[in-house]
């Protein structure tokens, strides 16, 4: 040759191959899925019991303001740093069955006295010399209003809560006060159905 270089032999032509990933066994492969479900569950567990979690309404307590099979996020985490308000929409345990989960809305706060005169609602600071309030519940469906009294003094810790539909709604007319302890949270959004999609629903009814 010119260059005075002897041709390599073709053998001598560095190639390149892709390498081929070792073949999992069916143990390996398993390990991999625990992994993935165990860490799915590190992370979806303390977001589902102390930040937000779905419910399901089931019942015509709350009509029309929630109805049966609405889907719901329910927010964990407001009332560990603030109290319910009046007219909030609370989720909470039910006192005789604390393994049931009631909606309702929260009509009388601690310390407060709360009455119902022909299904009106008026409630009064009992800590202060000050007169009776009475609620604007214009939200309410007018066919689906009690006429029924009542009265009751509230402790501290306590709560009184009212469905939207007094007519069949198990509440604090029926079992009493509900305990701070006993609230879950607050719906924050409801997803399902599509046409009934919003922030908050049903709360700031004062």
């Amino acid at each position: 040759m010119e260059n005075g270089n002897t041709p390599k032999d073709s053998h001598d032509i560095p190639t390149l191959s892709v390498p081929t990933p070792p073949a999992h066994s069916f143990r390996a492969t398993v390990y991999e899925w625990v992994k993935v479900f165990f860490f799915a569950l590190l992370i979806a567990l303390p977001i589902r019991y102390f930040i937000a979690e779905p419910f399901i309404v089931n019942g015509a307590s709350m009509d029309p303001t929630f109805s049966t099979n609405q889907f719901l996020i329910v927010d964990r985490l407001t009332y560990r740093f603030q109290e319910p308000q009046r007219g909030d929409v609370i989720v909470f345990k039910f006192p005789n069955n604390p393994s049931i989960y009631y909606i309702k809305r929260v009509i009388g706060l601690p310390g407060e006295t709360v009455s119902l005169t022909n299904g009106k609602v008026s409630s009064q600071d009992t800590g202060a010399s000050s007169t009776a309030i009475v609620l604007d519940e214009s939200y309410l469906d007018p066919a689906r209003l009690s006429h029924d009294s009542f009265r009751i003094t509230l402790d501290e810790g306590q709560y009184f809560v009212m469905g939207d539909n007094r007519l069949e709604s198990s509440d604090s007319r029926t079992w009493g006060p509900l305990s701070t302890d006993l609230i879950i949270g607050r719906p924050i959004i409801r997803l399902f159905p599509v046409t009934a999609l919003s922030v908050f629903p049903g709360q700031n009814k004062k």
